[in-house]
Order: structure tokens, then C-alpha cells, then sequence
């Protein structure tokens, strides 16, 4: 397991999260013209389809989303007729209908709407962009703000999935985050989903939060265990006050140190094993037959900006403000604010502010990164092979920087194949990294560190 030692040497450097690559903070402002090109290239291949919905009704400390506080309903009427105006600029440009093989609904806080908006915007997407019913279609919702009518006006309009934030059950923890969400609410919440026909339920949890210890946190695991979701993401909290300002709220001295929040990692790990969870790529966990599990074993699990999917081979078309479309490896990245995105297509204008286009030396690093993000191994002879090059001696600098981790313990080579180890996956940002020819070009004050 992960020691201090090598918490120190890996664990506090600034990485990547490697949703997409090259990181979004390498990409170009981009005229209008970069954008239609890109959207009138879609459409051959399988879509999955994202729509942010920004607006929450409080504004939780540790957030590092794009979202809104408002209570101010005007605001989503303004937000829906924008939307529905961009499904269409959009739709128009492309030269076919795309499969659509997947709809999630993100935020801030999708359930801020009520249940006809929701209807109001799930009928807009199917009108420019029709799927089965039998598609995964997913929502992100929060507790204290989503009734069980909405449930079931969702379950209704085809969502099978459903995600929630927990992060921390212990009140001490949500008062100094400014997030009070009962356990008892949450299961509730959860039975209501189930009995309507949910097929998979995702809880969110984070360690590094203000007042968290390993002895405190694994209270929250025991509530975990008996809520019983079929997928757990585990992410690590990033103070960055100086890019989100409102985590200034959250006093420094009151985080774990370096060796407290190992601990709470380690526990958190080790507890969601025992519980019969398998460990999905870096920051993800899954029952064994979850679908999640099930594409990990066949080798179809995939990265994107919505974390893991089993959507191989998919182009990613995302709507509303600040999200972001992948379209064969060409980004485009929406406005950022609300009003702004919504000036923008109220004037018939596509929102797209910014955005980059790969290269072919970006697609062949991306895929090698997302195959170790995926598989936690490389077969280099097979890499090399499909992709008509000698691996060794492409990858020669990075084969060098390699050592020191594999000295460490990170990485272990079994013939022709990397393999990154279970110490390695709990920093597989850092040996992602060895591949990344942008990282030295990023500041480092944009990334969080790695654990």
C-alpha cells in the first residue's frame, strides 16, 4: 500500500486527470468557423450526449464545477429556451442523425429544475437528437433538493441511472462544507430511485474535507455499505482557492495533513474491497456486475469528460454552458458563464469560445494514456505494431523516466507489457504523465495534486 514516503514523492505533484488529452487548459480560443466544422463532421459515429444544467440552490465550499446559486426560477426559463435553441443550431449542422448511445444530465444540480422543466428539456434533446428508451440515460441529482415526484417524472421520461454527491455523511464535515444532507434522506432517495426502476445507483465520496480523520470517516463507510450503491467514485477534495475562490470558505488548517488523508484513503479503499467492490481504473469502484465491471474485463471500458463509460468509441456532443464535445479528438469548450453562453445562441451564434484539434501524435498519446486509465496495462509490442512503430524506440525518453517508478514500485514489466501495480493505480496520474508531451508546457498551479 501506498506509504508516506512515496506520498511524498508522488502524491503532492500537480497532474492531470487525464479526461481529456491534451488537458483542457492547453486549448485555443476558436472562431466560429472551427466549431461548425467540427460539429458538421459528426454524426458517423455512435454519440453520447451531455447537457450541464449550472444552477444549484447552495453553494457547497469544496465545489469545483461550473455552477450557479440561485433561487431565481426566471433564470432556468432563460436557460431552457437557450438550450433548445442550441440543440437545434447544432443539429442543423450535422449531416446525419447520430446513434445516440447515452444522455447525462450534469451540474450543478440537475433536480433544480422541477419535473416539467426537466421534461421540457429531456423532449428538447430527443427532438433534435432521438434515442431508444433503452439507453443509459443518467442524471446527477442532491437530496435535500430532488422530491420523489421527480423520481418518478424521470423514471418516466426513460432516465435508468441515477448519481448523487454524499462526500461526507458525518454533520460536522457537511457544516464546515456547507452541505447538510441527512443519511436517512439519502436512503430514501436511493429506495424511491430503486423502486422505479433505477438500474444502477453512483454515490460520490471525497476525502481531504475539513474536519475528515480515518476513525471519523469510517462512520461514513458503514452508512455506505448499507445504502449498498452499485458504483462509488472516491475522489480526493482539491483546495485551489486561488482559481475557486469560494473555497476560501473552508479553513486550511482545518484539512488533513499528508498522512491523515492517506489514511482515509487507504481505509476507504480497503473497506470498499472487503465490501465486494472492484477497483475501476483510477478513482472508481463497481460490483462485479456492474456494467462498469463487466467492459473493464472485456477491455471496452472507456475515459471521457464524464468519467468512466462502457460508451466505446463514442463522440461526446455536450450543451449548456461550459461543457465540453469530443468530436473524433476535436474539443470544443462552450462559454463559460450562463448569461454569456446564453447572449451567444440568443443571437444565433454557437457558444463555442474555445477548443483544439488533435494531432495525429496527440491521438496516438491519448489512446496510450487512456489504455493505461482503462486496463492498468500496455502491451507495447501490440501498441507499436497497430500503430506501425518501433514503441522502444518512440518512447524512448519515456521507457527512461519510467525507472524511477518502476524502482518504486508503480510499474512492473511482465514481458512486453506495462503493468501498472495496486500501488501504481492510486497514482496513475503520475505514470500517465511519463506520456504526456504537453505536461512541461501547463502551469502547475492548474492541476491538483495527485492524491
Amino acid at each position: 500500500m501506498l506509504d508516506a514516503q512515496l506520498l511524498g514523492r508522488y502524491g503532492t505533484v500537480p497532474v492531470p486527470r487525464y479526461t481529456s488529452y491534451p488537458s483542457a487548459n492547453l486549448w485555443k480560443p476558436q472562431d466560429p468557423a472551427f466549431a461548425r466544422a467540427a460539429f458538421a463532421s459528426a454524426g458517423a459515429r455512435p454519440v453520447s450526449l451531455y447537457v450541464h444544467v449550472p444552477f444549484c440552490r447552495k453553494l457547497c465550499f469544496y465545489c469545483g464545477c461550473n455552477m450557479v446559486v440561485t433561487q431565481r426560477q426566471q433564470l432556468g426559463e432563460r436557460y431552457l429556451a437557450a438550450l433548445e435553441r442550441e440543440l437545434a443550431q447544432v443539429a442543423a449542422l450535422m449531416p446525419r442523425r447520430p446513434q445516440v448511445v447515452q444522455l447525462h444530465l450534469g451540474g450543478g444540480t440537475p433536480t433544480w429544475l422541477d419535473s416539467a422543466q426537466l421534461a421540457r428539456l429531456t423532449q428538447s434533446v430527443a427532438r433534435h437528437f432521438p434515442f431508444d428508451r433503452g439507453i443509459e440515460a443518467s442524471i446527477e441529482v442532491h437530496p435535500p433538493v430532488t422530491s420523489f415526484e421527480q423520481i418518478r417524472a424521470l423514471a418516466k421520461l426513460g432516465f435508468n441511472r441515477i448519481s448523487m454527491g454524499v462526500q461526507d455523511f458525518d454533520p460536522q464535515v457537511q457544516q464546515r462544507v456547507n452541505r447538510p444532507q441527512p443519511f436517512g434522506q439519502t436512503l430514501e432517495l436511493i429506495g424511491c430511485a430503486r423502486a422505479e426502476g433505477m438500474k444502477s445507483v453512483n454515490v460520490d465520496l471525497m476525502y481531504g474535507l475539513p474536519l475528515q480523520t480515518a476513525a471519523r470517516f469510517a462512520d461514513t463507510l458503514d452508512q455506505i455499505e448499507l445504502l449498498q450503491p452499485d458504483r462509488i467514485a472516491l475522489f480526493g477534495y482539491a483546495h485551489l482557492p486561488h482559481l475557486k475562490k469560494h473555497q476560501r470558505a473552508i479553513k486550511a488548517n482545518e484539512l488533513p495533513g499528508p498522512d491523515e488523508r492517506l489514511r482515509i484513503l487507504t481505509l476507504a479503499i480497503d473497506r470498499l474491497r472487503a465490501a465486494g467492490y472492484q477497483t475501476i481504473g483510477l478513482d472508481h469502484f463497481a460490483l462485479a456486475n456492474d456494467e462498469l465491471s463487466v467492459a473493464q474485463a472485456r477491455g471496452t471500458l472507456r475515459r471521457n469528460f464524464m468519467g468512466y463509460t462502457t460508451c466505446a468509441q463514442s463522440d461526446v456532443l455536450a450543451f449548456g454552458p461550459s461543457s465540453i464535445s469530443d468530436i473524433g479528438g476535436t474539443f470544443l469548450q462552450n462559454a463559460h458563464e450562463v448569461h454569456d453562453w446564453a447572449d451567444r445562441v440568443e443571437r444565433g451564434q454557437l457558444p463555442v469560445v474555445r477548443g483544439w484539434r488533435s494531432s495525429a501524435e496527440d491521438d496516438l498519446r491519448r489512446e496510450l494514456i487512456m489504455t493505461l486509465f482503462c486496463q492498468l496495462k500496455l502491451d507495447t509490442i501490440a501498441f507499436g505494431r497497430a500503430h506501425h512503430l518501433d514503441f522502444a524506440s518512440k518512447f524512448a525518453p519515456e521507457l527512461a523516466a519510467l525507472a524511477p517508478l518502476e524502482a518504486d514500485g508503480l510499474v512492473a514489466w511482465q514481458a512486453s507489457t506495462l503493468e501498472v501495480t495496486p500501488i501504481g493505480q492510486l497514482l496513475l496520474r503520475n505514470v500517465a504523465a511519463v506520456f504526456d508531451a504537453w505536461l512541461p508546457a501547463v502551469a502547475a498551479r492548474t492541476h491538483a495534486p495527485a492524491v
